[in-house]
């Protein structure tokens, strides 16, 4: 299989797990991944203080529909998790239709589409159900029934750590809390998965995190049990909605200066043309919590389609329909180029400023094959202007939008030749 198909092989294996920021779905889930890469897998227990917040009780499903006085089920959560409302309280009781309305969701906005609804930290319970299908629901009384529990448990997140040749390190993050949607956030569980697999085949500088855990409670769950080493965090990435056809799109973050911003801009401006890049916003995804002022960790965010960027959001239509193995083995690519970039940045110092080396003298040219292409030349000619102890690699690729793998061979030529030398 190619990686595309593996990426999508898994999205369809994990695609019917019901997910939530606690329970059974999220442990079945990182167990699977365990299959594709070793991870240690955490359970923190409900009550546990984590920064402001609190692990909540753990949430888990059996069953649940709602059925007509014929006795038959016109809503059934074995047809679509997506049905129930998640951390939705047990229930079993018969309610007339106006009382049943009270606690039916639709989108009158997307009518053919179960919308996806949660009740997290307010005890409350609810069916989810296409709008059209609410209209057609007749007077009548219906039974309502949701075989869940909400106990003490656990919040459970994995972690992948792979060992650098230094201790600073770098994050990937992804969420693990949704349902049966394949974008939001199948994908990023997928490309996160074979990305720490690809790391851990690797020569890394930087120590790299991958970590599998709930939106919010889950990052700040993670930096709570993680303050005493947050110094040495570098750069990070939030990994999302990787799998749809939008172009990537890149959130930067907080102060849009850190050294994460210049790569990942640099990278797209150069090698995905059509990309999209935007400012920090104190909502969305966990880099909000992972750039709050009291850590400031300068950690950004990548997914092709924003949230709420495309109408299947949020809905039954993210679905194994929306995602494709091309987009998805495009992102996992682009996740790699940028680790590849953030792990060889360097500053260099022209050992011959004064006016231009003669490069054929040094045999340069031949090194490079006679006659050698015409970017590699250029590369060459960029890495010495440039080299002046201020300006780094990244600057040099910006700046001279050539392939960046060029600009790392031209520095390790002129390295060898001598007219080159590392500065950090």
């Amino acid at each position: 299989m190619d990686e595309g198909s593996d990426l999508l092989a898994l999205i369809r294996a994990l695609y019917p797990l019901t997910r939530s920021i606690t329970g059974d779905g999220v442990r079945t889930t990182l167990q699977r991944l365990t299959d594709i890469v070793p991870m240690e897998i955490h359970e923190v227990p409900t009550g546990t203080k984590v920064l402001d917040w609190e692990i909540p009780r753990e949430w888990n499903i059996r069953d649940a529909y709602i059925r007509n006085e014929s006795g038959e089920k016109i809503v059934d959560f074995r047809n679509s998790n997506l049905h129930v409302m998640s951390y939705s309280t047990p229930v079993h009781e018969t309610l007339t239709r106006d009382q049943l309305l009270t606690h039916l969701h639709s989108d009158p906005e997307k009518p053919e589409w179960i919308p996806y609804r949660t009740s997290y930290y307010s005890e409350d319970w609810g069916f989810c159900v296409s709008d059209r299908q609410l209209q057609q629901i007749p007077a009548g009384n219906y039974e309502v029934f949701i075989d869940s529990t909400l106990e003490t448990g656990n919040l459970t997140y994995g972690e992948v750590i792979i060992p650098g040749r230094t201790d600073e390190q770098c994050i990937f993050y992804t969420h693990t809390c949704h349902p049966s949607l394949c974008n939001d956030n199948l994908s990023g569980i997928a490309v996160c998965a074979y990305l720490a697999k690809w790391l851990q085949g690797r020569d890394n500088h930087f120590t790299y995190h991958v970590i599998f855990a709930p939106g919010t409670v889950g990052s700040i769950t993670w930096l709570a049990q993680n303050q005493e080493t947050l110094s040495s965090v570098r750069h990070g990435l939030v990994l999302a909605l990787l799998g749809d056809g939008g172009p990537l799109h890149y959130k930067q973050t907080r102060t849009g200066n850190a050294e994460i911003d210049r790569i990942v801009r640099a990278y797209l401006s150069v090698e995905q043309r059509d990309s999209e890049v935007s400012a920090f916003s104190p909502w969305g995804y966990d880099e909000r919590q992972f750039g709050s002022p009291g850590f400031a960790l300068p950690i950004g965010r990548l997914t092709r389609s924003a949230e709420e960027g495309y109408a299947e959001y949020h809905t039954s239509a993210d679905n194994l329909e929306l995602v494709s193995s091309t987009a998805l083995a495009a992102a996992l690519s682009a996740a790699q180029d940028i680790v590849e970039i953030l792990d060889s940045n360097r500053r260099y110092r022209n050992l011959a400023p004064h006016g231009e080396p003669q490069l054929g003298r040094r045999g340069i040219y031949r090194d490079t094959g006679g006659s050698a292409s015409p970017e590699l030349q250029r590369a060459l000619l960029w890495v010495l202007s440039l080299s002046d102890g201020d300006h780094d690699m990244v600057e040099i690729y910006k700046r001279s939008a050539l392939h960046y793998e060029t600009l790392l061979q031209a520095a390790e030529i002129l390295t060898g030749a001598g007219l080159l030398e590392q500065i950090d």
